[in-house]
């Protein structure tokens, strides 16, 4: 019986890679292995997953620049929908100034007009109250002068003479 350190049951063999003749071989083969597998992953995996994360990046890079393109294009439907509100602001701000000029012209208008027609009906209750005091003030002195005489009269006993009630007359209202 050979010589082992490992305690041997009887009717089996031992573990192979415990076994002193075959761990050789078995390095050698482990090596081979180890070699064929390294070339096959080298060669073919780790390509395939490089041009999978390859495909990824590009594929990850051109979503970014879409969603940047479209983020542009955002932007300046923003800033088209913001100018378009701003110039419908300016045009509304427009029409109401526009609009306020002409309903004040209108108005300063309706006012001279009103204030002419004013104006004319007031020269003319002017010429009329003139008219009126002078044909007052001729009948306040005749009847001035008719009280004069009858208030002389009832004093004295005698009628005054028209000329000196009316001297009497003027020199009062000069007064």
């Amino acid at each position: 019986m050979a010589e082992n350190t490992h305690t041997e049951v009887p009717g089996k063999k031992p573990f192979p890679p415990f076994e002193k003749e075959t761990f050789a071989s078995q390095l050698i083969w482990l090596a081979v292995f180890f070699i064929a597998l390294y070339v096959m992953m080298s060669r073919l995996v780790i390509p395939r997953i490089g041009g999978i994360i390859a495909a990824r990046e590009n594929r990850i890079a051109d979503d970014l620049a879409e969603a940047g393109r479209l983020k542009t294009r955002s932007d300046e439907a923003l800033a088209d929908y913001e100018k378009a509100l701003a110039d419908a602001r300016n045009r509304a701000h427009a029409i109401a100034n526009e609009t306020r000029e002409r309903q004040a012209a209108e108005a300063e208008t309706q006012r001279k007009a009103l204030e002419d027609k004013l104006n004319a009906k007031l020269a003319d209750a002017e010429k009329t109250i003139s008219a009126t005091k002078q044909a007052a003030m001729a009948n306040v002195r005749s009847i001035a002068s008719e009280a004069a005489k009858a208030i002389v009269e009832r004093l004295l006993g005698t009628a005054p003479a028209d000329k000196t009630v009316a001297e009497a007359i003027a020199d009062t209202l000069k007064r």
